[in-house]
């Protein structure tokens, strides 16, 4: 299944700032899962998520997009450099990476 959300709607965009919103109350130090971000803002599909963070990348922004992760705590990005800086991020806050990449959730979640 392919969604698209329309940015433009009225919506929309407060689904958006919503979700924003939420992130930007993760603390330094702290993840959080697009699952959990879902949940909080009443949301079914976790995916849209990753739409609201992706649509980031075209506004000047300061909401702490790297501190979401999948439910695996692991980083969901295609990319390998993409992943890198992602890593470094969480590095500078003092999050730590198993072996397998991924983030104790137990340790490092939010809430």
């Amino acid at each position: 299944m392919n969604i698209k959300i329309n940015m433009a709607s009225k919506n929309n965009n407060s689904l958006h700032t919503k979700i924003l919103n939420i992130i930007a109350e993760v603390p330094f130090g702290k993840v959080v899962t697009y699952g959990q971000i879902a949940s909080e803002a009443s949301i079914r599909d976790s995916r849209i998520v990753g739409y609201a963070l992706a649509n980031l990348k075209h506004t000047n922004h300061t909401v702490p997009w790297h501190r979401v992760v999948n439910r695996f705590g692991k980083i969901s990005f295609k990319k390998n450099d993409s992943i890198q800086h992602q890593a470094n991020l969480l590095k500078e806050e003092g999050i730590s990476f198993e072996t397998d990449g991924s983030i104790d959730l137990e340790r490092f979640g939010w809430k």
